[in-house]
């Protein structure tokens, strides 16, 4: 496998690139995470992710692809990007308690004048957490760094998810399995 380019702060990301024994050096991207309010949530998705890994081949010094991703949390049709406080954190999980939720992640890999790119999508299923559950978490995880207010591998993620259907490492921030397939396309 040829090495990337990881533009990403997330340690997830880094962690599910490490299992799959992928190398790889990180650039993080340092954009802002925002998209034009017109995008549907997956096309909103691949447009972060685009602004990141291009925000990175600007600083790619050699002809190596570059890997960016971004995660979103769409519940009742209402994108949950990252809590910016205790108080959103806590609203976020309160609209995810006993409900279904859809976790898309967008992905861009660039190399050279190609580009692939593509959106995973998790449906997450939460049994009913208490108001108690919820801050316990939020005091405990300050899950302030990740998409709609939880990680899914942490506490919550053990005693809070009913089901998934999809890609449990999308959720986690990476589709990994099809992402290893795309570089491998390269």
């Amino acid at each position: 496998m040829q090495k990337i380019v990881l533009a990403s702060a997330s340690p997830r990301r880094k962690q599910l690139l490490e299992w799959a024994a992928q190398e790889f050096d990180v650039i993080v991207s340092h954009c802002p995470e925002e998209a034009p309010g017109k995008l549907s949530p997956h096309e909103t998705a691949i447009y972060i992710a685009r602004q990141k890994a291009l925000a990175v081949l600007e600083k790619v010094k050699e002809n190596i692809p570059v890997l960016a991703a971004d995660t979103i949390v769409v519940c009742k049709g209402r994108i949950l990007g990252k809590p910016k406080d205790r108080e959103e954190a806590i609203h976020f999980l309160e609209l995810l308690s006993g409900t279904n939720h859809t976790v898309i992640t967008g992905v861009v890999i660039r190399y050279g004048k190609k580009e692939i790119s593509f959106a995973d999508e998790t449906i997450v299923s939460f049994h009913a957490l208490s108001r108690d559950q919820i801050q316990f978490y939020v005091e405990h995880y300050k899950p302030y760094d990740k998409a709609g207010a939880y990680a899914i591998q942490e506490w919550i993620g053990v005693i809070g998810i009913k089901a998934i259907q999809g890609d449990f490492y999308n959720v986690m921030g990476l589709p990994v399995s099809r992402v290893m397939q795309a570089l491998s396309s390269l």
